[in-house]
């Protein structure tokens, strides 16, 4: 199987949407078109909404991807854990796809007999490293994320860090929302290092709305967009679809 680019839509938000398109069916639309949409739900001891919640578990679900709530404190470490855990599921859903085309059945990798379940495995851990990842990060900036704002900020300062050691080609870029004008602001476009997003979130202006349906559709157009460029000389795309 030959190297290519696992792409994601990674959400960090204390959950509650509350204008615009609805953000489950979005993340669906997000599938559909070749992107994981993971989810991190960021919360106050004792302010846990029961709707936020449950909408940050459907939107992950929906979209193919993971979900965690955490307390502020715990954000750096779990932003790492989702992302590498969602790249992992990725891949095995296609390994799980080429192994029904090849075999002509509904065999997935869990049915094999353990010599060579575990030899995809091992192909599974592989492509985990050498993989290209194209993460676009999504901040809610709404009015009850103002004082966790800070901690986003080191949370993605050392989720660049943490993946420095891979292989493969990391390439991220992040969008807050709401934004001043649109739906979404663009921060940090593009890049294989998160260094440029310092001091980012301290001119964001907070608002009340949270409109992450709409939010999770631009994410969608901006990662087709990159996709239309085409891949870089060393990069070809063997994942379209989430395979989940």
């Amino acid at each position: 199987m030959s190297q290519g680019t696992v792409r994601q839509i990674l959400l960090i938000t204390d959950g509650c949407s509350n204008a615009g398109e609805d953000p489950v069916a979005m993340a669906a639309m997000a599938r559909e078109e070749g992107l994981s949409v993971n989810v991190i739900g960021i919360t106050n001891e004792g302010d846990e909404s029961e709707r936020g919640m449950e909408e940050i578990t459907q939107i992950a679900q929906s979209g193919g991807g993971m979900s965690e709530v955490v307390y502020a404190r715990q954000l750096s470490q779990t932003v790492q854990m989702v992302t590498k855990k969602a790249m992992t599921q990725t891949i095995h859903g296609v390994v799980n796809r080429e192994i029904r085309q090849i075999l002509g059945t509904k065999q997935e990798m869990e049915d094999l007999e353990p010599e060579k379940r575990e030899e995809l495995m091992e192909v599974v851990d592989e492509l985990g490293e050498t993989s290209n990842l194209d993460i676009l990060i999504l901040v809610d900036t709404s009015a009850s994320m103002k004082t966790k704002l800070p901690r986003v900020q080191e949370a993605l300062l050392d989720l660049s860090l943490s993946l420095r050691s891979r292989e493969g080609e990391n390439h991220f870029c992040l969008y807050s929302f709401p934004g001043k004008r649109s739906h979404v602001d663009k921060l940090v476009s593009w890049t294989p290092q998160l260094d440029s997003l310092k001091g980012a979130f301290k001119k964001l202006s907070s608002s009340g709305i949270t409109p992450t349906g709409p939010a999770i559709t631009e994410a969608i157009k901006v990662h087709m967009k990159r996709m239309k460029k085409g891949p870089s000389d060393n990069e070809r795309l063997f994942i379209e679809e989430t395979g989940i």
